[in-house]
């Protein structure tokens, strides 16, 4: 728990910084495909400071998400097994880093994938469900590669533009609430997406 706060202060740092957007979209990269913390504060965090600029943030995040998913796709696709069938090295250590990614979780998640594919994937891009699980998962399971790629971009850009579109409207008493409860907030936040690596071992 204090490692993952630690994280999310680190990357909220950022969000001062000229290079807010450079590293909100790394974030969102990496998230989509390794990095524990999601994007969400660190966006909120911007478009917050500069609410006319809310949609270029949006933009931003979803289309560093979508590449992070895309590459996460990628690992699964060509790094995952030897040729051989074996599971690699870079697998076993997405297994060691990534909570609740265990091997009974990537067979279930893999068996979703024969009737559901979009819903699948459009679920895991849209809820706090780690999407990085699926977008390895879908590689691995060589999942129809234009359906991942609509799914995530309807499922993280509709996230990410929810994030921007309530702060568009609703910027000024967002902002206040935050500024009043920003450390409560970020504690209930790291609590969601700690629970949602677990939550997902039950669900799959």
């Amino acid at each position: 728990m204090k490692p993952l706060k630690n994280l999310y202060d680190w990357v909220l740092s950022w969000a001062e910084s000229i290079y807010g957007t450079l590293i909100l979209f790394l974030v969102a990269f990496a998230e989509s495909s390794f990095f524990p913390v999601p994007a969400d504060p660190l966006l909120m965090a911007l478009c917050l400071g500069k609410i006319n600029r809310s949609m270029y943030y949006v933009f931003m995040c979803s289309l560093g998400s979508v590449l992070g998913g895309i590459f996460g796709f990628i690992i699964g696709y060509f790094l995952w097994y030897t040729p051989s069938g074996e599971l690699t090295r870079i697998a076993d250590f997405f297994f060691a880093i990534i909570p609740g990614f265990t091997k009974e979780v990537f067979d279930n998640v893999g068996a979703q994938y024969d009737a559901h594919n979009f819903l699948v994937i459009f679920t895991a891009a849209f809820t706090p469900i780690p999407y990085k699980v699926f977008s390895i998962t879908a590689g691995v399971f060589q999942i129809n590669l234009p359906i991942f790629i609509v799914a995530s971009i309807l499922g993280r850009g509709g996230r990410f533009l929810i994030i921007g579109l309530l702060i568009m409207f609703f910027g000024e008493p967002i902002k206040k609430m935050m500024d009043k409860h920003f450390n409560t907030f970020i504690v209930v936040l790291t609590l969601i997406f700690a629970l949602s690596y677990l939550l997902i071992g039950y669900l799959f």
